[in-house]
């Protein structure tokens, strides 16, 4: 990938996950791909329910493999990967994620995760010898797709505050920690804070509207605000069995924020 300033024109895929056209998300993927595109971004858009996306990770995936061999995913996928033998859809997504200076992820929460279909855009696109794997850098790092930056914007029923630090669906950032770390950190792109809009059941206009104007700011500093710090597994603060060493936390720290730096 290119190195670009912060102002320059930004290749940029936005991955919509949503089956209703007339939707809030729906309305958010439109406006977030006029947005950047106004803004002079390159922008190319992946719907994956319009694309009728097949979630499901089966053998159909890797061609070469032989119909009466046992499915290993993890070193089907690799094979596949290096030889340039992927399905032809995977492929594509994964020829966009290589293009692309940051990826958005529009989504709602269901069942306090992507929907399925996203999920398994994500199985199927980041395989072996793509997003991880003995032969490509290490994970949770300068990884395989470093220096790409990546956005969650996704849309909750529930109001913010059962999503807060004591709320009883858990904090936010705990419930998109598959994704956020576990997604784009681990692949080496650069996580920011996500972008959430909380009540979407019933979202007034006024509210709407407020909610795309903060939109429209996070979307503006895609390049410039600063990455969520997450550690880095080569830096020096876990040992050989990926654990934490103690004594690095910062005091009082506890759960999944050990794996943010506090400085």
């Amino acid at each position: 990938m290119n190195e670009t300033t912060a102002s320059s024109p930004k290749k940029i895929l936005v991955v919509s996950a949503h089956p209703e056209g007339d939707s809030l998300n729906a309305a958010l993927t439109d406006f977030a791909v006029g947005h950047l595109r106004a803004a002079g971004h390159e922008v190319r858009l992946s719907d994956l329910y319009a694309m009728k996306w097949k979630a499901a990770v089966d053998a159909d995936d890797f061609p070469d493999h032989g119909a009466d061999e046992r499915l290993h995913v993890m070193a089907a996928s690799e094979t596949a990967t290096l030889a340039g033998r992927l399905s032809a859809d995977v492929a594509a997504e994964q020829e966009k994620v290589r293009w692309a200076d940051a990826v958005v992820l529009q989504f709602p929460m269901w069942w306090f995760s992507p929907p399925a279909i996203l999920k398994g855009w994500i199985d199927r696109v980041f395989t072996a010898g793509f997003g991880y794997g003995p032969r490509v850098p290490p994970p949770y790092s300068e990884g395989v797709l470093a220096g790409r930056r990546a956005l969650v914007s996704v849309t909750a029923g529930a109001r913010a505050t059962a999503f807060s630090d004591r709320g009883i669906h858990g904090s936010i950032a705990d419930l998109l920690y598959p994704v956020q770390h576990g997604l784009f950190w681990f692949t080496g792109m650069q996580p920011l804070e996500p972008f959430a809009v909380f009540g979407a059941n019933d979202l007034p206009a006024e509210r709407f509207e407020a909610a795309r104007q903060e939109y429209a700011h996070r979307l503006d500093g895609l390049f410039t605000d600063e990455p969520v710090p997450f550690r880095s597994l080569v830096g020096g603060d876990y040992d050989h069995d990926m654990r934490l060493l103690p004594g690095v936390e910062a005091p009082g720290t506890s759960g999944l924020d050990l794996h943010v730096r506090s400085s």
